[in-house]
């Protein structure tokens, strides 16, 4: 759920729409339409349709502990990749928030995201979530200083499959994150 905020200026002094994006928790149907959320299931249970569905066959699969450190809850483009599913979840089990975009023309790099699906989701510690393949995307975002992310991608996506939509530029939209207001008593 999105709410206009206020106008402010880029550095090309175009006016830009300030979005007050409210995050809501994540849940399996609320993150569908950007991918898995993958929750804790009893050992042996059989592969099956509630699960990541990875699709890591353009590239040498790349499994690491990725280090972000805190920044501002706003942002002016989102990310995605062409060739793989990303998987990410925190190292430790700390709360972490993101955004995402329904992902569009999956094999058009100069496809740009539909602001009308971004929405932001509130994401537990304990599990994790699998994107579907070109999911737009920014953060994670956290209270932390710094926190570690596992994250299972290409080898290569940093370098060669990293595309972006400039919101501001295309939409005259920015985003701020912001959480609900509690329930009035």
């Amino acid at each position: 759920m999105s709410t206009p905020a206020n106008t402010v200026d880029t550095a090309n002094t175009k006016p830009v729409q300030l979005i007050d994006l409210v995050v809501e928790p994540i849940s399996a149907a609320a993150f569908a339409p950007y991918g898995t959320l993958i929750e804790a299931t009893e050992d042996g249970k059989p592969f099956g349709p509630d699960e990541a569905q990875l699709d890591l066959n353009r590239g040498t699969p790349r499994f690491y502990v990725m280090r972000l450190h805190r920044r501002e809850l706003s942002f002016r483009h989102l990310t995605r990749h062409l060739a793989v599913t990303q998987c990410l979840a925190a190292v430790g089990g700390q709360p972490w928030l993101m955004a995402v975009a329904v992902p569009t023309d999956p094999d058009d790099p100069s496809a740009r995201a539909d602001p009308a699906s971004i929405r932001a989701f509130s994401i537990p510690g304990n599990v994790a979530v699998a994107m579907h393949r070109s999911t737009w995307h920014v953060g994670p975002y956290f209270d932390a200083d710094s926190l570690d992310f596992f994250n299972l991608e290409l080898a290569d996506t940093n370098i060669v499959d990293h595309h972006n939509c400039r919101l501001d530029e295309h939409f005259g939209l920015a985003y701020r994150l912001v959480m609900p207001s509690p329930p009035a008593a």
